[in-house]
């Protein structure tokens, strides 16, 4: 590989993670912003339910539209969500396309260099996830399958660390064209969540389970980097629904379980402006 190969591998990998990218619009007032218009802007996923996907009639819903309209109420102002592709994520936040994020944000030391996570509020599960026919018993059988991932996600990194040289890794934009790929046959398997074979099962009943188990996580809702008023707001919010019950509602509704105990540090991912 050349220097400039290297180097615009770089800059690609940095501005998937929104490393690099000019905080042009990163402030320490965002939390007086957000009250003087009276609005946050929160940037979800609109296509991966349960957490976070828009109805037939428009409308976000799923476990962090919930928790997100919460967070607005705490604050005292309405709720306004904006969809987002996964790689969309950080460069929606960093450059103040939206306030914050409840995004399944898995917390991991990478992404703490180009956002602020607050303290955890959700835990999730990342697996390969093929047909129950399949034969999938250790990490080397993973050569044998053409593999499905949404680009820059958990789930594409934890397939590209774990699969054996050569296999077949093809990226797509989210979740939703993820699944659809291995509905259609495009692939043969698909690094999933804990949901997506829930949601394959729903188009295919019975014929799709989780084969391997790679990480269990924790996602945090992010501020920009700095913004010490925006993540002392997060925390104390989330210390709040987690105390008086709120958090368990969104659990239930949609996990259909309680909340974890959930860590009081996680490794490399700082839950408060230092």
């Amino acid at each position: 590989m050349t220097d400039l190969q290297r180097r615009t591998l770089l800059q690609s990998a940095m501005l998937t993670l929104g490393v690099g990218l000019l905080p042009s619009a990163a402030r320490a007032d965002t939390i007086d912003d957000v009250k003087k218009k009276g609005k946050v802007v929160i940037g979800i996923q609109g296509d991966n339910p349960p957490w976070g996907f828009v109805n037939t009639s428009g409308v976000q819903e799923g476990f962090d539209a919930d928790v997100g309209k919460l967070f607005a109420a705490y604050l005292g102002v309405t709720a306004e969500f904006m969809p987002l592709a996964v790689a969309n994520r950080i460069p929606a936040l960093v450059t103040g396309r939206c306030d914050v994020l409840f995004a399944t944000m898995a917390m991991l030391p990478d992404r703490a260099k180009a956002v602020q996570y607050s303290k955890p509020y959700v835990s999730n599960i990342i697996t390969l996830v093929a047909a129950k026919t399949a034969t999938v018993k250790t990490n080397a059988d993973m050569k044998h399958f053409v593999i499905g991932v949404p680009r820059s996600s958990v789930q594409d990194t934890q397939i590209t660390k774990n699969a054996p040289e050569g296999t077949e890794i093809r990226r797509f934009d989210d979740d939703a064209s993820t699944i659809q790929a291995l509905l259609s046959g495009q692939v043969t398997a698909v690094g999933g969540n804990m949901f997506y074979v829930d949601r394959l099962n729903q188009s295919k009943p019975g014929v799709y389970e989780d084969k391997l188990e790679f990480t269990r996580l924790h996602n945090g809702a992010c501020g920009r980097l700095g913004d010490k008023a925006m993540n002392t707001a997060l925390n104390a919010f989330i210390d709040k629904i987690k105390a008086n019950g709120d958090l368990a509602k969104p659990y239930m509704k949609w996990m259909h379980m309680n909340p974890p105990t959930f860590p009081d540090t996680v490794e490399g991912v700082p839950f408060t402006v230092s």
